[in-house]
Parts: structure tokens; C-alpha cells; sequence
């Protein structure tokens, strides 16, 4: 047989005949890209050399990124007091991170995780909106992200006074599942997860699960491939993770028993690695501060 013998034989979208139905095939869409560490643009060195007020508030980060403890109390400074010129310079230093978050609780703030892991921006806001307190932190998390998210002895109690109802098949016991580990997970800091996405839950059974679990006050936004969103419920240390993909479908929603979930926290290593990039940034406005 010859080349020219081979029967050629299409491939691809429409060389197929139609099914009988009608019905055709969807592709999954693929990624359409991903967050990454970028380095913030910076003015040049002789610009910002008298920014004294920005230089100290760097120090301050260099020298509490150098001593960060895990199991140490919150690291936080007040940076409210710089005027303009100086906290604009230290807003162009540490750029915006791929996380983000918001607690609307007892008090108001916007938080932003900055291109250095583990160092957050948090602003805490006036009733009118306005910025009342500018914050550097640093650790996994913010601190009002692990504020409790509620104040009652037992606020896992506030599923007794849910009962099943029609279209309801699952959410009973998960609600039983759930209060079970968050009211142990104080003393045994055991995390637990369950996965809805897997679980044959009706319309009603989620229903009844958004009604019992509640609002909280924190929200967080980390980007990636897709958006992982996660929310805060009226029951201290249960929180509601959805994950997104980059066409906004979503493809995870879980549960997670938890005082912060992973996806909303830098990694220790991270953090570490935060310190020599911190000084590479500042390498070229204030040399001797090392």
C-alpha cells in the first residue's frame, strides 16, 4: 500500500455525524491564567530617600518578619499617622496579594494580603466609609479573621430549633455531624472537613443548611485558578469554602470545621521567604538598613 492509499479520515469538532438527539459535546473550558508573584512598582531611589516615616514603618516590617512566631501573639502596626506621601510609598512597597478579606461584624474592615506573604494591609473603617485606622500585620491570617465569630456558650445550640421539613433527605445529619466537631474542636483542635459536592443534596437540604449555619462577619476572597471564596457562619470555627473555576463555575463547596481554612492562610515557608524578598524591594532606597 501507498501514502496515497491511507484513507484520510477527519478528526475533530464536526466531523463527527450529529447524535439522534441533538445532543453535542462540551469541552471544558480551560484556564485562562493565574495570580503570581509580581515585584510592585516602586519610584526611583531618589525620590522617597527623606520618606522617613515610610523608612521606619519598613524597619518595623523587617525586623517583625525577622522574629515572627507562629504561636506568638498578633504582630500589628499602626501606620495611621504618616501623611500621604509617606503611606503612598509604603502602599507602592507592598502591592496587592492574591487574598483579600472583609469583616462586617462589630466593627468594620477591609483587609488586603500584600505582594509579600503574610504581610496584610487592614483598614479599619468610620461609619461614613472613611479609613479610621491603617494597619501593617503580619501572620498567617489577620487577627479579625479569628475573631470569634460568636459569643454564646453553646452556639452550635442554635441547630435544635431547626426542624426537617419537605425536600429535606441530608441536612439533618449533617447539622448533627457539624455541631458533634465544632463543639469538641475547641479542646482537640482537630479540623474537619465535609465535602457537599460529593453528597446527594436536594435544593431544600442546602436551604436548610444556609438558614441553620448562618452568616458571619468575615469574608475572604483568595485568587488562583479561579476564586476560592470563604465565609464565616454564626458558629465559631464553621466556615463555608467554595472553590471556582476560572470561568466562574463552581466545582467544590465544602465545609470546613476549622479557626481559619488553609486557603485563606500564607504558609509558614512563605512568610519566611517574605523576609529576603522584603529586602530585595528595599535594597535599592535604603541599602543600610540591614
Amino acid at each position: 500500500m501507498k501514502l496515497r492509499d491511507i484513507p484520510v479520515v477527519p478528526l475533530g469538532p464536526g466531523s463527527q455525524p450529529e447524535e439522534a438527539d441533538g445532543a453535542q459535546l462540551d469541552y471544558i473550558a480551560m484556564p485562562r491564567g493565574m495570580s503570581t508573584y509580581d515585584r510592585p512598582d516602586t519610584p526611583e531611589p531618589t525620590e522617597v530617600r527623606d520618606l522617613l516615616g515610610a523608612r521606619e514603618a519598613m524597619e518595623w516590617l523587617r525586623s517583625a518578619l525577622e522574629r515572627y512566631d507562629p504561636e506568638g501573639e498578633p504582630v500589628m502596626a499602626n501606620i495611621s499617622r504618616l501623611d500621604e506621601t509617606n503611606r503612598e510609598f509604603v502602599n507602592q512597597i507592598l502591592g496587592d496579594g492574591e487574598v483579600s478579606a472583609k469583616f462586617d461584624g462589630v466593627v468594620k474592615a477591609r483587609m488586603q494580603e500584600s505582594v509579600l506573604a503574610g504581610v496584610w494591609r487592614t483598614f479599619y473603617m468610620g461609619e461614613d466609609e472613611t479609613i479610621s485606622h491603617d494597619l501593617i500585620e503580619v501572620g498567617d491570617v489577620p487577627y479579625l479573621v479569628r475573631m470569634p465569630a460568636s459569643s454564646e456558650p453553646d452556639p452550635s445550640g442554635r441547630f435544635k430549633k431547626f426542624k426537617s421539613r419537605e425536600g429535606v433527605a441530608n441536612a439533618m445529619p449533617l447539622l448533627t455531624e457539624i455541631a458533634e466537631y465544632a463543639d469538641k474542636f475547641p479542646l482537640t483542635r482537630r479540623p474537619h472537613s465535609i465535602n457537599l459536592t460529593l453528597l446527594p443534596l436536594s435544593k431544600e437540604d442546602l436551604a436548610l443548611l444556609e438558614e441553620a449555619l448562618g452568616k458571619g462577619p468575615v469574608d475572604v476572597l483568595s485568587r488562583g485558578y479561579g476564586d476560592c471564596r470563604v465565609s464565616s457562619t454564626l458558629v465559631a470555627n464553621v466556615w463555608r469554602v467554595r472553590y471556582y473555576n476560572s470561568v466562574g463555575t463552581l466545582i467544590l463547596d465544602s465545609i470546613e470545621i476549622i479557626d481559619a481554612p488553609g486557603v485563606a492562610c500564607a504558609a509558614l515557608e512563605d512568610i519566611q521567604d517574605s523576609r529576603s524578598r522584603l529586602e530585595d524591594i528595599l535594597e535599592p532606597y535604603w541599602a543600610d538598613m540591614a
